[in-house]
């Protein structure tokens, strides 16, 4: 029936989403859809074909060629569902290891459920975080693990682990247990995604 193969695209989304993996990329469950669209879109041309031309169409042209065009639509919308959340999920997947894109293409199992296209995806997203990330490399690393967005360029920070000297961009720091010190909140970002530093009022 039109529309089968389609719907089991959708629910192989929605089981990725529940258990919170990745499935190999369903190659042939695509082609298949993508053979039922043109396959319906020859029968609508064949249905039309005879009054393309007519101002009134028949009632059983005008149903049939409605019929048609729903079926082809809905494919349509299911093979964009099904390609927008595999993108989300590698973009998830890219992030949860820091935007470290080699690591994901040398891991044969992620690799493994990767189509081509999507190895390409994930190379051109990786270049344009890349652009994005040298340009504002100085104020924050897009790749650190922030939860909360900084509001101000200088952080106030306490020292709640012993790290000793650290070089910055902005001079040497000598943090020692329990000081305060106010720096750029990138040149010392790290320290705190690491939890040498605390951020405090």
């Amino acid at each position: 029936m039109f529309g089968d193969q389609a719907l089991a695209l959708i629910v192989e989304s929605k089981r990725s989403s529940q258990t919170d993996t990745l499935y190999k990329y369903n190659d042939q469950l695509v082609r298949n859809v993508q053979l039922e669209i043109r396959t319906l879109q020859s029968d609508l041309q064949k249905t039309v074909g005879p009054d393309i031309n007519a101002l009134t169409p028949s009632q059983q042209v005008l149903c049939a060629s409605t019929m048609y065009h729903i079926a082809i639509r809905r494919n349509k919308r299911c093979l964009l569902a099904y390609h927008a959340h595999r993108l989300e999920r590698l973009k998830h997947l890219y992030w949860s290891v820091g935007g470290a894109l080699p690591h994901i293409l040398t891991d044969p199992e992620i690799r493994s459920k990767l189509s081509p296209h999507e190895v390409d995806f994930l190379r051109s997203y990786n270049a344009s975080v890349s652009d994005i990330r040298n340009e504002v490399l100085d104020v924050l690393d897009l790749a650190q693990g922030i939860s909360v967005p900084p509001k101000d360029m200088r952080v106030n920070v306490v020292v709640v682990r012993e790290c000793g000297t650290v070089q910055t961009e902005s001079g040497t720091f000598a943090f020692k247990l329990g000081q305060r010190y106010q720096a750029a909140r990138s040149h010392v970002e790290h320290l705190i995604v690491q939890g040498y530093l605390e951020v405090v009022p």
